[in-house]
Parts: structure tokens; sequence; C-alpha cells
């Protein structure tokens, strides 16, 4: 796919010009209400002459648009508002995880654009060969958007696993990969992105981290504090601390799924005993239910266990309760250490939320020091099993928002 990684913390220096688009543009992204050219002179400081010609700027560049006016009393022509473009520079998004590959594209808008999902185990498959069959995928995904007036100028990839600041990914258990180094891997594919100043190409991420970024910025807007847990095969968790994630000195975070819950418990593929993943991981439940000989597919376990459950299924509603059990026990160390009162339950828990948040309370309840006068809240992400794919598309997105400079350059 010719996509190198690029630092995500690097800062090219802007001239005021650039300073004044990215000033612009942000508030336009923020508004509550299509702002006009005179509110926008008001909220920033600049001149009107000033927005005016940043404006006209970032209209040729199709980064945003004008809206219908609203309606008004009293004499005058009503001003046109200002949106962010639904054409223009978009965010691809991409998902290796242990049972499907996903891709998605997000315009500037944090509109879902084009979404597709290839179920399969991909535990068996090479990890050149599962990169090679997300890249055919990217592939569609970018005509897909290019027919809707879209072109696609940075990627960000969720793994589920430990990912180096060069983009390797050093461990991912459920995966079976090792020291992988997927940028290099995808550079081997012909380009799919149009490189843009300022964008980095290609962004490598734990799935877990994008999936809680997608959480941040989703509609209605939720806590700017929280922890999100995806629950797949593996389990992971994105740790949200005043609207910013929380990455730790390495990035790698969040390995909820590999904190012991029975010390001396079952064998991990981490190399453990114990971890939460083993009596909380979607494999382990569909054991658990006593669904593993059916040989359920990965895509339809989740529907199944929650059609199960509502049922009454006596094996089902056990095994569900025994992992919202355990991941209780994990989570109330997490909100001890952390203080948060927010925890999202993604991926395949959020179908399963009104059977294991109970327990998952209860042991809250029991667990966290300050529950008495500090309540906990849990809930179903409102993104679900797309979080991860949608949270990295978006990433993208937000980094054209936060530098348009360098796509005006390219397309100037």
């Amino acid at each position: 796919m010719s996509l190198t990684h690029a630092p995500a913390g690097a800062v090219r220096q802007g001239s005021l010009r650039e300073l004044n688009l990215a000033l612009v543009l942000g508030r336009i992204a923020t508004a509550d209400r299509p702002p006009s050219r005179a509110d926008l002179a008001t909220a920033t400081g600049l001149t009107r002459a000033t927005v005016s010609a940043v404006v006209e700027d970032l209209l040729a560049g199709r980064l945003v648009s004008e809206s219908d006016p609203a309606p008004r009393s009293g004499a005058g022509r009503p001003a046109r508002g200002l949106v962010l473009a639904h054409q223009g520079p978009a965010g691809l998004g991409l998902e290796v995880n242990v049972d499907y590959l996903a891709v998605c594209v997000v315009d500037l808008a944090g509109q879902v654009r084009h979404r597709t999902v290839h179920r399969a185990d991909l535990r068996p498959v090479a990890p050149a060969d599962a990169l090679a069959r997300l890249v055919e995928m990217a592939g569609a995904a970018r005509d897909d958007a290019a027919d809707q007036g879209l072109t696609l100028v940075g990627a960000a990839l969720a793994v589920p696993g430990l990912v180096d600041d060069a983009g390797m990914v050093r461990l991912a258990p459920n995966l079976g990969w090792h020291d992988v180094p997927v940028p290099a891997l995808l550079a081997e594919h012909p380009p799919l992105i149009e490189q843009v100043p300022g964008v980095p190409a290609l962004m490598v991420d734990n799935e877990a981290n994008l999936a809680a970024l997608g959480e941040l910025h989703a509609q209605p807007p939720g806590p700017s504090s929280f922890l999100h847990i995806s629950g797949e095969v593996g389990i992971g968790a994105g740790i949200v601390l005043d609207g910013a994630l929380f990455r730790g000195v390495r990035g790698w975070s969040g390995e909820i799924g590999h904190l012991p819950v029975h010390p001396e418990g079952r064998p991990c593929r981490c190399g453990g005993q114990g971890c939460l993943e083993q009596y909380a991981g979607q494999e382990a439940i569909v054991a658990a239910a006593g669904l593993a000989r059916a040989e359920l597919p990965a895509d339809t376990a989740t529907a199944r266990l929650a059609e199960l459950a509502e049922a009454g299924d006596a094996d089902a509603l056990r095994a569900l309760r025994d992992a919202g059990t355990a991941l209780g026990v994990a989570v109330a160390g997490v909100v001890n250490l952390l203080d948060l009162d927010t925890v999202v339950l993604g991926g395949g828990y959020a179908a399963l939320a009104p059977w294991l948040c109970p327990p998952v309370l209860a042991e809250i309840g029991a667990r966290v020091l300050t529950a008495a006068w500090s309540p906990v809240t849990v809930r179903p992400s409102t993104l679900g099993a797309e979080a991860a794919a949608v949270g990295a598309a978006g990433s993208v997105a937000r980094r054209i928002v936060a530098q348009p400079a360098g796509w005006l350059a390219r397309s100037g």
C-alpha cells in the first residue's frame, strides 16, 4: 500500500496563515451550530477581512461548505453558516482482529462513508497474507470513496496487540504475531492514499486505543474520562482522561485482558495464568455456554449468546454472569486506581451488556473503595463493534482538521 509511518507527535512549524486556517477550521468543527463569517471573527478575534480570506481558501480546498442561512427576524440578508465538507479529504481506518478484517472511511464531518468487514479466523494466516487481504479491501474502499467525491489522505491501522512508535507490532498474542513490521509489509503494495504534508501516511495503534478514540468523538458527546473495554476473542482497554487518550510511557497501556483474575488459574496465550481473557473473552464465554462444539461462527457468536440469554437459557445466563463477575474484578481494580466514573463496554460486549452490566456493577460495588458515595456508570458503547475502525479513520480526519494547510498546499 506504500504507506509509511511517521511519528504521531511530529509538529511542523506553521506560518501565520497556517495558524489562521487551523484556528478558523477548528472553530467551525466544534461550533454548536454552523457559524457565519461574522461569528468566526467574533470567536477568533481575527478581522472580518482575514476571516473572509481564510474561509475562501477553505471553501476552495473543499474543507468546508456553506449551509442554508438560518431564519432570522428583522431586515437584512441572513448570513450563511459554514460546516465541515462532506466531499474532499477523508481518513481511512483499517483493523486486523482475531476473527475479522475491517475497513472504514470517515469524512471531515465524522460521517462514516464506507465500511466493510470480512469474517475469517486469522490465527493460521501469516501477517503478510492478512495485510494483503486488508489492502484489497482498502482498494475497494478507495474506489467507493472516490465515487463519493472523497480523497483518502492518510490511514490508521488498529491491531489487537502491543505496537511501538515505529509501527512494529511487538506482540499480538491472540493472532500469534511477534515483531511484525507492519509499515514495511504494507509498503510492498501500490499506494492507495494521497500523501499530504502534516498527515502521516500510516499510523499503527492498539485497537482498544482507537476504539476509545472513536467513542470519545461519537455523537452525542459523552464523558471526557472513561474506560473503554473492547470485548472480542481478546480483551483490550482504552483509557481516556480529560478528553485525551492515556497511552503510558511506551504506548502500551490498557492490556486489561491480561490482568490476572485467578492468579493460579487457566494458562493464557500470553504465557501467564488466570488472565481475564480466559474467563471473559468471547471464546471463553461461548465454551462456558456449551456452544464450543457447535463451531459457532465468530460473526454470529455474540448474537447467538444474546438470543439464548433472552430466551432464559440457563447455560448462557450462567456463562455471562461468570464472565461479568471476572470482568468486574478487573474493572474494579482500574476504577480504584484511576478514579473513573464511567465504564464503556465495546466490541462484542456491547450487545451482551444487559447481562454483563449487573455482575460488573456488583463487583464494583463490593470492591471499589468509593462506590458507596461515588457511583460508577457501566454502559454499552455507542459504536459497538465498529469503534476501532471508525476511531482509526476518524483520527486521520481530525488530523486534517487540525492541520489543514498541508491539504490546501497539495490541492492548490
